[in-house]
């Protein structure tokens, strides 16, 4: 048979061999066309169905397949594509009823696949189309399922759009400069009717003998009328010429930006970043209590749909904590409630903790997913550092807590915020909750202040080489500053309260003294 077939299966089925297949050869119809043919040999010869096409409909239908078919119960299931929105947009299973040479007949049967409400950041966030499943010897089932965050065409579509704008900012600027006086003229003059200057004989006799070229030259004399008309209709210097002027302005501005953001932006997924080929997921941990669960809200909302985050720690240390279905998250969220307001429960071991990678973020924090997982990539080649978003650095002799500036100023860092900072669950929160840092860990609900700067103590305390990796974000926002409810607020008090507990930390674990890492030093350049 030859005949172009897409996504097509051959199947033994009660003594003979069938073939099911869209036909690729008629441009625009594959999607929602079937047909089937049989034979005695998985060789051939093929004949055709006595009902071919099967279905010719709808691309919504789910008549193209999307995999091989697979038996349960002793019934035959088809796998089928939905490919209304875009091709493979979604997989549909179908029960085959009847299959003969002259009848075939199959219905929808529920598919219970729970999509994510992760967005274009899901692993299938723009479409899933083929999916195989297979019963192993133990009577398990496994299944394996092709999924993209990028619908079919997206590129070509984005450009399409970025240049349309593009074209529509050109325009606007031509109707601009009409306004103010700059553009007299849409069409060359000498392609014009009532051009008066020097002209070739030769052009001149073609044109009397062309008729349509007349006709030409007189619509292009219309069209350089227009400047005169539209500066007599909008007069620039009236507050309604102003209004237009305005208006156009901020018009070609949205354009220009809508034009990049499609021709360079991007699909709108923030895809995770593999290292050595692999990809993996971190627990997102938050610490917070009732006055501040309007952030918790927004914080939830957010990075529950980053790509790697597999689920949503929140450590409620006061208050009468709020249900989890209050939460609009992609991801599971677990509420862990603590007897006492401390902050040494940020750290607090917790077996329930599936992940070894933890991202302590606080809830006033708000940043890109992409800048989580360029940080969740960079901890996971070194994952015994304190990888985080705000560098600090301690002068070993100073002892005063600085800003980052001072860090900039110093063209280095040794200490890394845990308030934005992976860690290995394991290995950071043994460490913290050692003998060896009770007295760290009294300090800290002492002064209910420095439990990340304690962790950095304990870091650079157990090890010579380097400790921590700074990323920069591409922007972060500290929403903190729009509530009256952290501890932060008034930083002069705040600095000098961590000040304090350098010296305090200084005495107990040691000096930080020749601990510096330069900025801009990894090949990488996130670093900067």
């Amino acid at each position: 048979m030859k005949k172009p077939l897409i996504d097509s299966f051959i199947i033994d089925h009660n003594g003979e061999y069938w073939l099911f297949g869209s036909e690729h050869s008629s441009f625009g119809t594959t999607n929602g066309r079937l047909e089937i043919w049989y034979s005695s040999s998985p060789l051939g010869p093929w004949k055709p169905h006595k009902k071919n096409p099967i279905y010719n409909t709808y691309r919504s239908f789910g008549a193209r397949n999307g995999g091989r078919p697979f038996r349960y119960n002793g019934n035959l299931y088809r796998i089928g594509q939905d490919c209304g929105e875009t091709y493979g947009r979604r997989v549909r299973i179908f029960k085959v009823e009847v299959l003969s040479r002259v009848d075939y007949k199959e219905v929808e049967v529920p598919f219970p696949f729970e999509e994510s409400s992760k967005g274009r950041n899901a692993w299938n966030g723009a479409r899933y189309h083929h999916l195989d499943v297979q019963q192993l010897k133990s009577g398990e089932w496994v299944g394996v399922m092709d999924g993209d965050r990028v619908p079919s065409g997206d590129s070509v579509h984005r450009f399409l759009l970025g240049c349309a704008s593009v074209a529509a900012v050109s325009g606007l600027i031509l109707f601009l400069g009409v306004l103010l006086g700059a553009v007299n003229c849409i069409i060359p003059l000498n392609w014009c009717a009532d051009y008066s200057g020097k002209r070739s004989d030769t052009l001149i006799a073609w044109e009397r003998a062309n008729v349509f070229s007349s006709k030409l030259r007189r619509v292009f004399s219309r069209l350089n009328r227009v400047p005169s008309f539209l500066r007599s209709w909008i007069k620039p210097n009236t507050f309604a010429g102003r209004s237009v002027l305005t208006l156009i302005f901020a018009l070609g501005v949205a354009l220009s930006c809508t034009g990049v953001t499609f021709i360079y932006g991007g699909s709108g997924a923030e895809e995770p970043y593999s290292w050595k080929g692999q990809f993996s997921q971190f627990t997102l941990l938050t610490m917070t209590y009732d006055a501040r669960l309007w952030n918790l809200k927004m914080f939830v909302n957010h990075y529950s749909r980053c790509a790697s985050v597999k689920e949503i720690l929140v450590v409620w240390n006061k208050g009468i904590p709020p249900k989890v279905s209050d939460l609009n998250s992609a991801v599971p969220v677990r509420i862990r409630v603590e007897d006492l307001n401390s902050l040494n429960n940020r750290f607090k071991v917790d077996p329930l903790i599936k992940t070894r990678a933890v991202l302590e973020l606080d809830d006033d924090i708000m940043m890109p997913c992409d800048d989580v997982e360029r940080g969740f990539m960079l901890w996971r080649q070194h994952p015994d550092r304190i990888v985080g978003f705000y560098p600090r650095y301690v002068d070993g002799s100073r002892l005063e807590y600085s800003g980052e500036k001072y860090a900039r100023k110093n063209k280095g860092y040794n200490m890394i915020l845990t308030g934005a900072a992976f860690m290995d669950s394991q290995v950071a929160f043994e460490r913290y909750w050692s003998e060896q840092a009770k007295p760290g860990r009294e300090v800290v609900d002492k002064y209910f202040n420095c439990e990340d700067v304690l962790m950095n103590f304990l870091y650079a305390n157990a090890s010579s080489s380097k400790t921590v990796e700074y990323v920069r974000p591409a922007w972060a926002i500290d929403t903190s500053k729009l509530s009256s409810a952290a501890i932060s607020r008034d930083t002069n008090v705040h600095y000098k309260i961590r000040s304090v507990c350098l010296r305090k930390f200084s005495d107990m674990y040691g000096s930080m003294r020749g601990r510096r890492w330069e900025f801009d030093s990894r090949k990488d350049r996130w670093d900067v």
